[in-house]
């Protein structure tokens, strides 16, 4: 159900205390009006701090700076039409006594007259005693019909022709998801004051979602240049993604197809779960966004439920997008399930329900290391589209890695290193494991002021202890898994 159709219900079903969450009051007054004039017989009386009741002549500037009389003021006034009355801010003033006396005794009124209080704040803030006579509703961000209507109305204004948008105008409300219509008409007016292309002016609306997003300080927008040529093999796993590389386009949506919920990757440290999530979203061309788990974690008590939240809100006001929840086995453990009084329980149970329910354009990529630690919950099919193992690389995957990170190092001497013998060599290392000793070789040859050579690689190799020798109980489990077919093997 859309918001307009949420707030007539409870506007004809007397409910008097309305609690609207929202930081666009001027954007929410206008849809209000309209929808009054529209669909709903009611009258509204609009009030702020500053200039008290401002939109009807014969109450102008009533209940200035007074809180307590904008209350009262419903209580003298002869209900002539059910009516709306409009406080913005009044959440700052609404844990007063006094006042949440007065609203009481002005109930029945309300309740008399099919009349309701409509309160605007940008943070919810409900003291006890009025928590029967609440509902709270929050107010969306523009939908794709806004900011079309939006931006049609700035290019007009600025006479702008059409020619220089058209192409590329869904792609402008796939950017502008996520602002509020003020941030869009001071991103506009910036952004075509420096007369940049309509690229450029993507790029910069990104730029600008990006600090949007890194303000919440639980998602980083996470900026990436790489693709699936910078990874080695993991060809079925490349092979499952590529075929969903544009399930977010429209196209795909006037198909009729269902945009994918998202992939859980588990397997060793340095397998390449990481550099697979930022290859899917520059192969994409999708926004990342990385969760930082240890964030939604806070001291205070119903805090983390409410960081969870604010997350799950902040991901969908940027769809379509990526969202790369990085070692979830750390947070979520049966373990903790029963050592933190049961906050991690809920906080699991919130983005349980919103994985399998979750009907915007977003896909999970969640990281783990230890999969056997995971809740079984969370591994159950509908959480995500599928399950993979990424094993150890195979010797044809450790050349294509060597041969990457070679490439990147020595751009244009990396055919004199023998990558085959190298690789031969490198059984039960990681990709990261294989980047690090080609590092610590050119560390060495630094040291000793020359070119480092294929032998200074290994003589690293001969002295390495791959990680896998040391985590061999939980790759094998996982293994076991991945031929018993409960989890898909990525390469």
């Amino acid at each position: 159900m859309s918001f307009e159709n949420d707030l007539k219900l409870l506007l004809s079903t007397q409910n008097i205390l309305i609690y609207i969450l929202s930081s666009e009051e001027e954007r929410l007054e206008y849809n209000m009006n309209l929808m009054i004039q529209q669909n709903i017989k009611k009258s509204i009386y609009c009030w702020n701090f500053i200039d008290g009741y401002y939109n009807n002549p014969n109450y102008l500037n009533r209940a200035l700076r007074n809180p307590l009389q904008a209350i009262e003021f419903i209580e003298q006034l002869n209900f002539p039409t059910s009516t709306i009355f409009f406080l913005k801010d009044f959440h700052a003033f609404i844990n007063d006594i006094s006042i949440i006396r007065k609203i009481k005794n002005v109930s029945r009124f309300l309740k008399q007259a099919n009349s309701s209080i409509v309160i605007s704040a940008s943070e919810i803030q409900i003291p006890g005693l009025l928590k029967d006579f609440v509902t709270v509703l929050e107010f969306p961000l523009p939908n794709d019909d806004e900011i079309n209507i939006e931006l049609h109305r700035l290019f007009n204004i600025m006479n702008i022709s059409s020619s220089f948008y058209s192409e590329y105008f869904y792609d402008l409300i796939l950017a502008y998801r996520g602002f509020s219509i003020d941030q869009i008409r001071i991103s506009i007016a910036k952004l075509l004051s420096s007369n940049s292309s309509i690229d450029n002016l993507i790029k910069n609306i990104l730029n600008e979602k990006q600090q949007l997003v890194n303000q919440t300080d639980i998602l980083e927008f996470y900026p990436v240049d790489d693709s699936f040529e910078d990874v080695g093999g993991l060809i079925l796993l490349k092979d499952w993604l590529n075929k969903r590389s544009k399930a977010f386009s429209k196209q795909a949506q006037d198909y009729g197809l269902i945009a994918p919920k998202g992939v859980l990757l588990v397997g060793v440290q340095g397998t390449g779960k990481s550099l697979i999530a930022k290859a899917i979203s520059g192969q994409w061309k999708l926004p990342l966004l990385k969760l930082d788990m240890g964030k939604i974690f806070a001291g205070i008590v119903g805090k983390s439920e409410e960081r969870m939240r604010h997350m799950i809100k902040t991901a969908e006001q940027s769809f379509p997008c990526i969202l790369w929840i990085d070692e979830i086995d750390k947070c979520f453990t049966r373990l903790n399930n029963y050592m933190d009084s049961g906050t991690t329980s809920r906080v699991l149970g919130t983005l349980l329900t919103w994985l399998a329910e979750k009907d915007k354009p977003i896909f999970v990529i969640a990281t783990a290391n230890q999969v056997l630690s995971l809740p079984s919950e969370l591994l159950r099919k509908g959480r995500f589209d599928e399950i993979f193992f990424l094993d150890l690389p195979n010797l044809e995957e450790r050349e294509k890695i060597f041969k990457i990170h070679l490439m990147k190092f020595r751009p244009l001497s990396w055919l004199n290193y023998d990558i085959k013998f190298l690789s031969k060599l490198t059984d039960q290392f990681s990709g990261a494991e294989i980047e690090q000793a080609i590092i610590e070789a050119m560390y060495n040859a630094f040291y000793e002021k020359r070119e480092f050579s294929t032998q200074d690689i290994i003589n690293v190799i001969d002295n390495f202890i791959p990680l896998a020798f040391t985590d061999q109980v939980n790759i094998s489990a996982i293994q076991n898994w991945a031929i018993s077919g409960k989890i898909r093997m990525a390469s």
